[in-house]
């Protein structure tokens, strides 16, 4: 053998291996940042700290609105009505769509709004949406629907490819709003009776904050397309439509923590008396461990629900979160798994005064590679409603004990320890 040859394609081996770690570094410097440290006691009323943590999460506060509260199928029935009604414009954003009964009732009604003259634009992610189907997607394009997937697989899209579109999110005529958890899969139809039918919540909002939610919808439709919307048709004037002081998260800085989780995480520090969360995806890491520590010895009533992994579509994220429930439950955080579907609601609400619904989980895939959208809103009238959905799934849930957990089997910490090392890619 010649060992100059050798010697040569060892050098090239090795220069591609330093391209490959450059590249990795840069990738890493750009997205890196300093996590929030939580560590201020705010002590305040929640109702008097509403401009902080709005401008915390970067968005501010847009009094003046009307939310209603839609829970699992429902949800959709009203959706589908606004779009019917639609005059100017519909926009719609989502992560998952299937092909299924769903998802033809609502590309029927996207097809009618644009043979009848509406913009309907329809913005979806790449890979949650690849099971829409082909017939789906050539019919809202024979009907003049404008449609776009985030983050196609593509070269160009090679740094960013795990950055994932989660947000939920519909804006009629730019004058009604809906957010939360919904996806378009036939399971989110129903009522949560079964295994084969989830929980989810999300909400209809009307007033000037639906101009904020347009500019989230904005942001990826301009960034895929290129495409700028204006005028009366998409941003009219709006005036109050109810009493409701709200802001908005979702927000990702370069150098700083994304907005959705700089806003989960001042929650922790913020609550006063009561931190309830309902979340399928509970993953917290050791910094929000510790300030939920912080805040039973204080005082608050610190809850948090979520699916079995027996009753979630993806066990491994429960595995994941097991890993962290010792320390919760030797700090006093009080754990409910519920076993007989997907609990998919992501709703916090805080001294019974503050509330929020979105799209984001209480994990690091969330919190810091996809984009996601959550709503808070000062209204107490609307916690308590939230945390009326709370105690009727708590009824059905099993309440996790520091003496139950530490007799679970040594497989069961296994599979925890394992799925948590890989928490971020699940």
């Amino acid at each position: 053998m010649d060992d100059s040859l050798f010697s040569g394609g060892s050098a090239v081996t090795l220069a591609l291996i330093g391209v490959i770690v450059v590249l990795v570094l840069v990738i890493w410097s750009i997205r890196r940042h300093r996590n929030p440290i939580l560590e201020f006691e705010c002590g305040e009323p929640i109702e008097t700290m509403l401009p902080s943590l709005a401008g915390l999460s970067l968005g501010s506060v847009v009094e003046g609105n009307s939310v209603q509260i839609l829970e699992n199928g429902h949800f959709f029935d009203v959706l589908i009505e606004h779009i019917d009604a639609a005059q100017h414009s519909v926009h719609f954003e989502t992560f998952l769509w299937k092909e299924g009964v769903l998802g033809q009732r609502l590309a029927d009604a996207f097809c009618r709004r644009a043979r009848a003259g509406v913009q309907v634009r329809v913005l979806l992610d790449a890979n949650g949406s690849r099971g829409i189907g082909k017939p789906v997607e050539k019919q809202l394009k024979d009907a003049g629907c404008r449609l776009s997937y985030f983050h196609r697989t593509h070269v160009r899209h090679i740094g960013v490819f795990n950055n994932r579109d989660h947000r939920k999110l519909a804006v009629i005529d730019g004058r009604t709003a809906f957010a939360g958890g919904h996806c378009i899969v036939d399971a989110w139809l129903g009522h949560a009776q079964d295994k084969e039918h989830f929980a989810d919540v999300s909400v209809r909002v009307r007033g000037p904050i639906v101009g904020c939610i347009q500019s989230v919808f904005s942001e990826n439709w301009v960034g895929h397309t290129g495409e700028m919307f204006v005028g009366d048709d998409v941003f009219p004037p709006l005036e109050p439509e109810g009493d409701v002081p709200m802001h908005v998260a979702y927000a990702k800085p370069e150098g700083s923590a994304p907005a959705v989780k700089i806003l989960h995480h001042a929650l922790i520090c913020f609550a006063n008396r009561r931190l309830w969360i309902q979340n399928p995806y509970f993953i917290p890491e050791p910094e929000a461990i510790d300030a939920f520590a912080k805040a039973v010895k204080r005082g608050v009533d610190v809850r948090v629900m979520m699916p079995s992994s027996g009753g979630s579509d993806n066990p491994m994220v429960q595995h994941a979160g097991h890993f962290t429930f010792e320390k919760l439950l030797r700090a006093g955080v009080r754990l409910f798994e519920y076993p007989h579907t997907l609990l998919h609601q992501k709703a916090i609400v805080v001294d019974s005064a503050w509330s929020c619904v979105g799209s984001c989980n209480f994990d690091d895939r969330s919190f810091e590679i996809n984009d996601e959208v959550t709503l808070g809103m000062l209204d107490s009238g609307l916690a308590k409603e939230l945390e009326g959905i709370f105690e009727k799934y708590a009824r059905d849930c099993r309440e996790i004990t520091l003496a139950d957990w530490n007799r679970r089997g040594p497989w069961h910490r296994v599979i925890d320890r394992l799925s948590y090392s890989i928490n971020e890619f699940l």
